[in-house]
């Protein structure tokens, strides 16, 4: 006999206060308490830390979330249909990662931590804001950041064949940033 599907009701584990979920969501920030929360596969609700960057402005804010990790890259093989050339210089140093935990395109997400990783925010905590939307899991970032180091390689003029690295990802923390929202178009609004 198969097991139907059970719906089991979200509630903080902090204060029990039930977690509004919208559709592929997987992580929330409690509306009583402000305790983080990430849906885990294998243990349930959990709690999550989630850290909020400083904004240069309170008013009109979109809070986007991002997952944010340290990471050094090591290269095993980099072959190209000519002379070959090492990896980017950017490796020889571990980088932080910058990758979007919410709903957009592998091609945005790339350009959102190829942007990141090539001009970093000053990440400072500030007050919390209105966090939604966070529907890329933590174990998908590390998908976007090998993605990411794929993309810096390719986009180099050297015509690239083949690569083999390990990624050392850091476990990833959840930020809020600060964007305003002028005629459609995202811009950070970090303070400082």
């Amino acid at each position: 006999m198969s097991q139907g599907v059970e719906l089991v009701p979200l509630q903080c584990v902090r204060c029990s206060t039930p977690v509004r979920a919208g559709p592929d969501e997987v992580a929330w920030v409690c509306a009583n308490c402000g305790q983080g929360l990430l849906l885990d596969g294998e243990s349930g609700l959990r709690a999550l830390e989630v850290k909020y960057a400083a904004a240069a402005q309170q008013e009109g804010l979109v809070w986007r979330p991002f997952w944010v990790a340290a990471a050094r890259v090591t290269f095993q093989a980099r072959e190209t249909y000519g002379h070959d050339r090492g990896p980017d210089e950017i490796w020889g140093a571990p980088q932080m990662f910058i990758l979007p935990a919410f709903e957009c395109s592998l091609e945005e997400a790339g350009a959102w931590g190829m942007g990141f990783l090539r001009q970093p925010p000053r990440l400072v905590e500030g007050p919390a804001g209105l966090l939604e939307g966070v529907t890329v899991d933590p174990q998908a970032a590390r998908a976007l950041a090998e993605f990411v180091v794929l993309t810096v390689e390719a986009e180099r003029r050297d015509q690239l064949r083949s690569v083999a690295f390990d990624l050392d990802l850091e476990p990833p923390v959840l930020w809020a940033m600060p964007f305003t929202n002028e005629s459609g178009t995202l811009r950070l609004a970090l303070a400082g």
